[in-house]
């Protein structure tokens, strides 16, 4: 290192100066370590879950998760009157926190929030970001979702899986739906923060000459995911405080015997989606309860949105066409990605045809296309960064 460089990883002197260099840091580069730190200790956590839930699968009858045992170390109403622990609840439980950890904690903040913190202003050339305190505050938001939902596991947990679904979500009087369904709400606006202040960034403090066909395809990448954390987090966040005002003051939105509607919630949560296109094709994951017009609508507009994806992995292996490749660590991640996406998209189209989607839904099929998209196209395309960039 020349004397000129200056390492953002040095310390302020004393430990507590040190400590508070980091706590009231507005350097994108520290809160971008900040917020690795998070998620990777959150993947920890949801890959624990996800270990409970193999070994509970593993054979049957014989149970690796002891409800009854374990619900002693949690809240006391777990195991009193009508809400003793099983077994079986308490699998639910961790099913539940497994997908609100890996999808709220971890799959949504993990390369945005983490990776284009640190790297996004420096590959345009910028100094920071557009609002550097706003960038800290962000990170201060996902922090205290995070630890609340981490609090709601002691108030119970809950039984509704990740997406919470209706009318369940909103009747059960099991673990704690109102606190988690908070949390995730908190969670959103860490990731709406995130991405406004992605969008100024590299609209106003790219470096003076750098066109937008210019920018390095990662700040493209990090670009189009903030417009989408921007337009499509609001949906899913009302969705879920209307999930709260439900319990709490029993207004009839989606629960059938107050009035409300099950399946809107299905149609304000599943608009989260990837690209322009997947903006119109939350449909897909409802063909089981909606009109037949709908769902051939949903049902082409799926297989529309199978076309740019589909180019783009076209794309990325013609990339590495009599290229000069070197097999490291992060060229082996990226062609696990590759392989593992293209999994997950050829999984796609049976989903998307409405003849096969009726008797796969819901199944495990689903699952493992999920899985295949989530940990093909977001944890191998993480990791490799990390072994890319490491400092």
């Amino acid at each position: 290192m020349s004397a000129h460089d200056v390492s953002y990883l040095e310390g302020k002197g004393s430990l507590g100066k040190t400590i508070m260099s980091w706590i009231y840091t507005v350097d994108h580069k520290k809160i971008g370590v900040m917020y690795l730190v998070a998620v990777l200790t959150m993947f920890f956590f949801g890959g624990l879950f996800a270990v409970l839930l193999r070994l509970e699968l593993f054979e049957p009858v014989r149970t690796a998760v002891d409800g009854t045992i374990t619900g002693q170390f949690f809240k006391a109403g777990w195991t009193e009157g009508d809400q003793v622990v099983t077994s079986n609840n308490f699998y639910n439980r961790l099913f539940s926190l497994h997908g609100t950890i890996m999808v709220f904690l971890f799959i949504i903040p993990s390369i945005p929030a983490a990776l284009g913190n640190i790297f996004l202003p420096i590959m345009i050339g910028a100094k920071d970001v557009a609002f550097p305190k706003l960038n800290l505050f962000s990170w201060y938001t996902y922090l205290f979702g995070g630890a609340f939902a981490l609090w709601s596991l002691l108030q119970g947990g809950v039984e509704t899986g990740w997406t919470f679904y209706t009318p369940y979500s909103t009747t059960t009087n099991w673990g704690n739906v109102t606190a988690l369904v908070l949390a995730a709400f908190i969670l959103g606006f860490s990731s709406i923060f995130t991405g406004m202040n992605f969008i100024a960034t590299v609209h106003k403090l790219r470096v003076p000459g750098m066109g937008w066909f210019d920018m390095p395809l990662f700040v493209w990448a990090i670009y189009a995911t903030a417009i989408i954390q921007v337009l499509a987090t609001p949906v899913l966040g009302i969705t879920l405080l209307m999930i709260v005002f439900e319990r709490v003051f029993e207004i009839g939105i989606f629960d059938p015997a107050l009035g409300g509607d099950p399946v809107l919630f299905q149609h304000f949560f599943c608009s989260i989606a990837i690209a322009a296109i997947s903006f119109l094709v939350w449909g897909h994951h409802m063909f089981t309860a909606e009109t037949p017009m709908a769902n051939a609508i949903f049902s082409g507009l799926t297989f529309l949105v199978a076309i740019p994806t589909a180019i783009k992995v076209f794309n990325w292996v013609a990339t590495m066409y009599k290229a000069s490749i070197a097999i490291n660590a992060p060229m082996l991640y990226a062609i696990s990605f590759l392989f593992n996406f293209t999994i997950g998209g050829l999984t796609g189209p049976p989903l998307a045809t409405l003849a096969t989607d009726i008797h796969l839904h819901d199944t495990y099929f689903v699952v493992a296309h999920f899985h295949y998209v989530m940990m093909g196209g977001t944890v191998f395309a993480f990791v490799g960064g990390l072994h890319h960039w490491w400092p």
